[in-house]
């Protein structure tokens, strides 16, 4: 009888012991009703990287091992001199200070999302892929140039 019980558990252990959940931490805002639109709005792959588990609210993660980590609901940027990038229809600060990973956040948007990609990925075409996601939340401001401040 124990065999029974071996067998089954045994093959249990294999079909999850693959996926294993990405530990993250939800940011203060994770709550936000917008997170939750933004979150069941996210695509599947990213660049062939099949979408993961996670054990935090509002975040999602991509590869195994995890290349690409979204957390939505992360502190909303003030205006900043990170250089900013506009991918499809949404504006991203860019912080490429360690240089394993960019870290990338909305700009001009409540909440804020935040998306790291490790330096072996396509930046551009992991922000792209999110497009459809993030801009459900409203943009309330864009980024600008100092030129375009000055009226140049």
């Amino acid at each position: 009888m124990p065999h029974l019980i071996v067998v089954p558990l045994a093959a249990l252990i294999a079909l999850t012991g693959c996926a294993a959940t990405v530990p993250m931490k939800p940011a203060d805002d994770a709550t936000n009703p917008l997170c939750a639109e933004i979150i069941v709005r996210l695509p599947e792959t990213i660049n062939d990287l099949e979408q993961r588990e996670t054990d935090a609210q509002a975040t999602s993660a991509w590869g195994t091992p995890a290349q690409i980590l979204l957390t939505c609901g992360v502190a909303v940027p003030a205006p900043s001199e990170l250089r900013c990038v506009t991918i499809s229809t949404v504006d991203w600060l860019v912080d490429d200070s360690n240089p394993d990973r960019g870290t990338f956040t909305t700009y001009g948007r409540d909440p804020a999302v935040q998306v790291v990609v490790d330096d072996e990925i396509s930046d551009s075409g992991a922000l792209y892929a999110l497009t459809d996601a993030v801009s459900v939340n409203p943009a309330a401001r864009k980024c600008t140039t100092p030129e375009n401040q000055l009226g140049g």
